[in-house]
C-alpha cells in the first residue's frame, strides 16, 4: 500500500516517506534481517530427523517439487514469449521452477500449529515432507542465482556452482565440531556467555560474505550455518532467543517493506496480463496439489487427507517473497512478471487455512468423543482405576504436584492410578516456537515418546518417568503446545481421549518467599476458567504452597495431614471422595469436617435449592446423598484410625467456619468443593474473591487465612455444561484481555 501500487503513485508522499537516499539504508538493514532470518530458518531444521523421514514424507516431497517446476518451466516460456522478452532464459527457467516448488516451512508450521493439527498423521507427514522441500528448494535457489550472474559465460556459472559445493562441504566439516564445543560448554538453566553468542552471529556474517563473493548469496551462508548447528542442549535454544526478536520485530519487516516498494499492481494491465496471472497462480496450486494428492493416494492415503496435504504443501507465504525479490535483484524478474509472483504467493498462501479447515476440519473433538463411565472421582465401585490428567507449567510446581499424585494413589488396591502429565506449553508469536515445536515432532507431535525420553529430553519428563519408577504408578508424559487462547481445547480434548475422571489444574498464583500469592501469568486464570467451563470430567484446581517441601517425597516418608471441609453439595461429595482415596496411603491422616446448622439458628438464613438437572448422565444420577455419604463416612472412621469425622455447628458462619479452619492450620492440604451447598455455604459465598476457586477456597487462600497449607478445590462433572456460575457471570470472564487484572 505504501509502495506504487497505491500511495507511491504520489510522488509528494513518496518522496517525503521514502526519499532516494533513504533507500540504501532500508535495503541493507532489509538484507541484514534476510540474512538472520534465513539463519533461523536453518535452526528449525533438524538433520537429524531429516535423515529418519520416511517413505510417504519423501515422496510428497518429491512429488511437490518436480511436479510444479516442470509446470514452472513450462510456463516461463509463455512469460518469456509475452512479458519477459530479453531476460536471461536459463535462470529465468530455474528461478520460476524455484518459485512454483517451494514449500515455506515456517508459515505451513505456524497454519498447522494453528489449525490443531499437529498432534495428526498428517500434521507429521507435512512438516517432515515441507522440511526436505525446503532444503531442496534453497538448494536449487542456489543453483539459479548462480546461473544469473552478469556474466553470460557458462565458466563462470560452473565455477560459481562449484565454488558453492566446495563452501558446504567445507561448512559441514568445520561448523559442527566447533558448535559442539561450544553447547558441551553451555549447561541447562544457566545464563549463555555472551562470547557464544558474538561469535556465533560473526560466523554467520563470515559466510554470508563468502557465499556473497562466490557469487551466490549471503543469505546462502547464512543457512548453512543455521542448519549445521547442533540441535542438542540448550544453545541453540538460548541462539534464538537473543536474535530472533530484533530479526522479526524491526529487521524482517523492514525486508517486506523493501518488498512491497517493489510492487506495482499497476503494472498488470490489460487481459493478456490477468490472464497470465490466473495461469500462473492455475498452475502453481496445480501442480503441488496434483503431485503431492496423486503420491498420497498411491501411499493409500483417504482422499479427504491427500486433498488436505496438496493444499497445506501448497503454502508459500514470506519465503516465497524472499525467492522473488532475490529474482528481481538479479534482473531475471521485470516489474510485471515480478507483481504477478507476488500476488499469485499471496493468494496461494491465502487460501490454505479456509480451504483446509473445510474439508479436513480439523481437531475440535473433545464433544464428539465417545461416553466412558467414570468422569469422577466419586463412584460406586472404587476398586476401580482412576485416571488423573494432571496439568503443570512449568518445572517449579512439578515436585508439588508429584507429591499430590504420590499421596493419591492409595495402597495400590484394585486396578491403582494412572496419570496423564500433561504439560502446557505456549506457542506464542514468537517463530521459535516452531523450533520448540519440531525438537517435540521426533517424539510424536506434540505428544513425548511414551516409550522412554531422549538425552536432552525435557526435564519434566525426566521427572515423572523418575515417579513411575519409584511408586509403580502408571505415569504417560505429555506435551501440549498451542497458543494461550485456545489452549483449554487441548487439555478437554486429552482429558476425552484419555477417559480421565478428574483434571488437575495449577493455580494462576503462586507462592511468594513470605508466604504471600502472587501472580505470575494471569491469562492461566482464564485457561482455568474455561477448562471449568467446558471439561468432560471433574476438575480440580490446585493451590501449591509447597505440599512437602520443595523436593519429591519417596512412599516412605509421606507423613500429611489432611482435611475435607464439608457443607454439602456435589462439589463437596467429590473432594470427599479424592479424600477417601487418599487416606488409603498409610503416610496420610484424613479429617473430616462436617459444618451444620446449629438447631436455634435453622431457618435465620436461607435455604439453598440444589436442583437435579434431568441432563445428567447415568453415572452422576446415581451417586449418593449428602446424608447416605456421612453415614458412611461415621462408619469408616470408627473403624479406620487414619479416618477421623468431625462434626462442627455453625451459629455465625464466616467466623465459625475460620474458627474451625484455626484448629487444623497446621495441616498440610485442604480439600474443599468449589460451589458447596448449604445455608452456611450461601452466607459466606459473598466473600468469593476467585469465582474459580468458589467461596471456602477463596476463605482458605485469603491473607487473613490462618493456615498456609496447600488447598485442592473440586468441582464434580454434573453430565452437562459445568460451572454454570462462572457461565453466567459475564462475557468478560472469557474475554477479557486485562492480562494483570489481579
Amino acid at each position: 500500500m505504501l509502495g506504487p501500487s497505491l500511495l507511491g503513485r504520489s510522488k509528494v508522499f513518496l518522496d517525503a516517506v521514502f526519499p532516494k537516499k533513504s533507500l540504501t539504508v532500508l535495503e541493507t538493514l532489509a538484507n541484514l534481517g534476510l540474512l538472520f532470518f534465513l539463519f533461523l530458518a536453518g535452526l528449525e531444521i533438524d538433520t537429524k530427523a531429516l535423515r529418519h523421514t520416511g517413505k510417504k514424507a519423501l515422496g510428497i516431497a518429491l512429488a511437490g517439487i518436480t511436479l510444479p517446476f516442470a509446470l514452472g518451466i513450462g510456463t516461463s516460456f509463455v512469460l518469456k514469449a509475452t512479458i519477459s522478452k530479453g531476460v536471461d532464459s536459463t535462470a529465468f527457467l530455474v528461478f520460476m521452477g524455484v518459485a512454483l516448488s517451494i514449500t515455506a516451512f515456517p508459515v505451513l508450521a505456524r497454519i498447522l500449529a494453528e489449525l490443531k493439527l499437529l498432534t495428526t498423521e498428517i500434521g507429521r507427514l507435512a512438516m517432515s515432507a515441507a522440511a526436505v522441500n525446503d532444503v531442496a528448494a534453497w538448494i536449487l535457489l542456489a543453483l539459479a542465482i548462480a546461473l544469473s550472474g552478469s556474466n553470460t559465460s557458462p565458466l563462470v556459472s560452473l565455477w560459481v556452482f562449484l565454488s558453492g559445493c566446495a563452501f558446504v562441504i567445507g561448512a559441514v566439516f568445520i561448523i559442527p565440531p566447533i558448535f559442539r564445543w561450544i553447547a558441551r560448554r553451555c549447561h541447562e538453566g544457566e545464563p549463555i556467555e555472551e562470547t557464544y553468542i558474538c561469535a556465533t552471529l560473526a560466523v554467520v556474517l563470515v559466510c554470508g560474505f563468502i557465499t556473497d563473493a562466490i557469487g551466490i548469496h549471503s543469505m546462502f551462508g547464512a543457512f548453512v550455518v543455521g542448519v549445521l548447528i547442533p540441535k542438542e542442549g540448550p544453545f541453540a535454544g538460548a541462539l534464538v532467543e537473543k536474535v530472533e526478536d530484533l530479526v522479526s520485530g524491526l529487521f524482517l519487516p523492514l525486508y517486506f517493506v523493501a518488498s512491497g516498494l517493489k510492487t506495482n499492481v499497476a503494472t498488470i494491465q490489460g487481459a493478456q496480463s490477468w490472464g497470465l496471472l490466473v495461469l500462473v497462480t492455475a498452475t502453481a496450486c496445480f501442480g503441488k496439489i496434483l503431485g503431492t494428492l496423486g503420491v498420497s493416494l498411491a501411499f493409500k492415503i483417504p482422499m479427504r487427507e491427500a486433498i488436505t496435504l496438496g493444499f497445506l504443501m501448497n503454502t508459500k507465504g514470506l519465503v516465497e517473497l524472499i525467492v522473488l525479490n532475490i529474482g528481481k535483484d538479479r534482473k531475471v524478474l521485470n516489474d510485471q512478471t515480478f507483481a504477478i509472483m507476488v500476488l499469485m504467493a499471496l493468494f496461494t498462501t491465502f487460501i490454505t487455512t479456509p480451504v483446509v479447515m473445510a474439508v479436513y476440519k480439523p481437531a475440535r473433538r473433545a464433544k464428539k468423543e465417545g461416553e466412558y463411565k467414570h468422569r469422577t472421582v466419586e463412584r460406586e465401585n472404587t476398586n476401580t482405576q482412576l485416571r488423573i490428567l494432571t496439568c503443570f507449567h512449568g518445572a517449579g510446581s512439578i515436585p508439588s504436584m508429584i507429591n499430590l499424585l504420590e499421596a493419591s494413589r492409595g495402597i495400590e488396591k484394585g486396578e491403582g492410578l494412572c496419570v496423564y502429565a500433561l504439560h502446557l506449553r505456549e506457542l506464542s508469536e514468537r517463530s521459535s516456537a516452531i523450533l520448540m515445536v519440531h525438537k517435540v515432532r521426533k517424539n510424536g507431535m506434540p505428544f513425548w515418546n511414551r516409550r522412554g525420553v531422549n538425552a536432552d529430553a525435557d526435564q519434566v519428563v525426566v521427572a515423572f518417568q523418575a515417579f513411575q519408577q519409584l511408586s509403580r504408578v502408571n505415569v504417560r508424559p505429555m506435551t501440549a503446545i498451542s497458543s494461550m487462547s485456545d489452549i483449554h481445547e487441548d487439555i478437554c480434548t486429552t482429558a476425552a481421549r484419555k477417559k480421565a475422571a478428574i483434571v488437575i489444574l495449577p493455580f494462576h498464583k503462586h507462592q511468594q518467599l513470605d508466604g504471600s500469592l502472587e501472580t505470575t501469568r494471569g491469562d492461566y486464570r482464564w485457561v482455568n476458567r474455561r477448562v471449568l467451563l467446558e471439561a468432560p470430567c471433574s476438575v480440580g484446581i490446585f493451590v501449591d504452597r509447597g505440599l512437602g517441601g520443595s523436593s519429591q517425597v519417596s512412599a516412605q516418608d509421606v507423613s500429611y495431614s489432611v482435611v475435607v471441609l464439608f457443607f454439602g453439595g456435589r462439589d463437596d461429595r467429590e473432594a470427599l471422595a479424592y479424600g477417601l482415596r487418599m487416606a488409603e496411603h498409610p503416610g496420610i491422616a484424613l479429617t473430616v469436617f462436617r459444618f451444620v446448622v446449629s438447631p436455634e439458628r435453622v431457618g435465620e438464613i436461607v435455604n439453598v435449592e440444589v436442583s437435579n438437572n434431568n441432563n445428567e448422565s447415568q453415572s452422576v444420577k446415581n451417586l449418593k446423598s449428602d446424608e447416605e455419604i456421612i453415614s458412611e463416612i461415621r462408619k469408616i472412621s470408627s473403624v479406620e484410625e487414619s479416618v477421623k469425622f468431625v462434626e462442627k455447628r455453625i451459629e455465625n458462619a464466616a467466623a465459625d467456619v475460620r474458627s474451625a479452619i484455626e484448629e487444623v492450620r497446621r495441616s498440610n492440604l485442604f480439600l474443599v468443593g468449589r460451589m458447596p451447598g448449604g445455608e452456611i455455604a450461601l452466607a459466606i459465598r459473598e466473600n468469593s474473591e476467585c469465582p474459580e476457586l468458589g467461596p471456602v477456597g477463596s476463605l482458605l487462600i485469603s491473607p487473613e487465612s490462618s493456615t498456609k497449607a496447600s488447598v485442592l478445590v473440586i468441582q464434580q462433572y454434573n453430565g452437562t455444561g459445568t460451572a454454570p456460575d462462572l457461565a453466567s457471570a459475564g462475557a468478560e470472564v472469557l474475554t477479557s484481555t486485562d492480562k494483570d487484572s489481579d
